[in-house]
């Protein structure tokens, strides 16, 4: 069973086995396995829960969010399709540093009460859990630390307020701080035994800012957040776009339990420093599925799971997410590679 198998690597177990899970926005690839077309707006829900089952995920990438819509910035959209049309008319909300630095997130973002946000968060993860029986689901939270001053702000402001005034924007992710960790707290209680952390927190060449600003202004801030979270006995996987390779160290002492990451983060030295004592989620390259022939694909699957196999909480999964432009073909070979290099017997 694929929730057994998810539930073993989850703790360290060793299934027979390498586990599986992916991020799939490519319609063709689902519709081709599953005969659901998710473009299809009334099918699209119904395609992409049968995605999860007919390709035999082991655990369901998965996030959740409050209730109610903070205002936010809207930067563009990496979605694109012949037939598809971005309608989004929102603007930056702030035209100024000074307007981000005198920003309160916690007067912007009121936080429900503590039992309301566990009712909230244990309906949303049972749903999901109900939905997707086969594999397991996580909880999860998408803005966090680093990610919210992206989201609000964009980067432009977000960046130079932070480079012009360290302290003042420092009390700004105190109160992003803050409104996260009401969210910590509530599905620390919902029923999750897992929760992924997600806060992109680097570039694909490295950390945004130098990295003793992360270890002053977010590290700190994790532990509080994920507090609540290990009290409970919830595992708890840090997931970053980008290379955070130099942060492993850091996301580690933290009290991360494992790291979903792209293949510019480094597996050889995830697998030499924590093989054995952390889950380690993903690195097969997107770009090898994209534009390399079948030989190329399956070199990328036999150097992750030559790295892999002997790291009882190590997952198969693509870097980032599959997108629309990859070829159907490529994806085939890819699915046939992890399930015959995935064996460990």
């Amino acid at each position: 069973m694929s929730y057994e198998r998810g539930w073993q690597a989850l703790n360290l177990q060793m299934p027979a086995r390498i586990p599986h899970t992916e991020y799939v926005s490519n319609p063709y690839w689902v519709e081709r396995l599953t005969g659901l077309d998710p473009r299809d707006p009334d099918r699209a829900g119904e395609a992409n829960l049968a995605l999860i089952r007919e390709w035999d995920y082991d655990v369901r990438w998965f996030t959740m969010a409050p209730p109610g819509q903070p205002r936010m910035t809207h930067m563009g959209t990496a979605v694109w399709r012949p037939d598809y049309e971005v309608v989004d008319n929102r603007v930056c909300p702030f035209e100024t540093v000074e307007e981000v630095l005198a920003f309160d997130p916690v007067a912007e973002f009121p936080v429900p009460p503590h039992r309301e946000l566990v009712e909230h968060y244990s309906r949303t993860w049972r749903a999901a859990q109900e939905q997707t029986p086969t594999c397991v689901v996580p909880g999860g939270y998408y803005n966090t630390v680093f990610t919210w001053p992206i989201m609000t702000f964009g980067w432009d402001l977000f960046l130079t307020a932070a480079a012009l005034d360290e302290e003042r924007f420092d009390q700004v992710l105190e109160g992003f701080f803050q409104v996260s960790l009401a969210t910590y707290r509530a599905e620390a209680e919902c029923g999750c035994k897992v929760f992924i952390c997600h806060d992109d927190i680097v570039w694909t060449e490295g950390a945004v800012f130098h990295p003793e600003w992360y270890r002053r202004h977010v590290f700190p801030r994790y532990r509080g957040l994920w507090q609540p979270l290990k009290d409970a006995g919830v595992i708890i996987l840090f997931c970053s776009d980008g290379d955070y390779t130099e942060f492993i160290d850091d996301l580690a002492e933290c009290g991360a339990d494992g790291f979903i990451f792209e293949p510019m983060t480094d597996l050889d030295y995830v697998v030499e420093h924590y093989g054995q004592e952390k889950v380690i989620i993903g690195n097969i390259d997107c770009r090898i599925l994209m534009f390399g022939d079948e030989d190329d694909i399956w070199a990328e699957v036999e150097r992750c799971a030559r790295l892999g196999r002997d790291c009882p909480g190590y997952f198969f999964a693509v870097g980032n997410h599959i997108p629309y432009n990859v070829p159907v073909e490529s994806i085939e070979v890819y699915a046939r590679a992890i399930r015959e290099l995935g064996r460990r017997d």
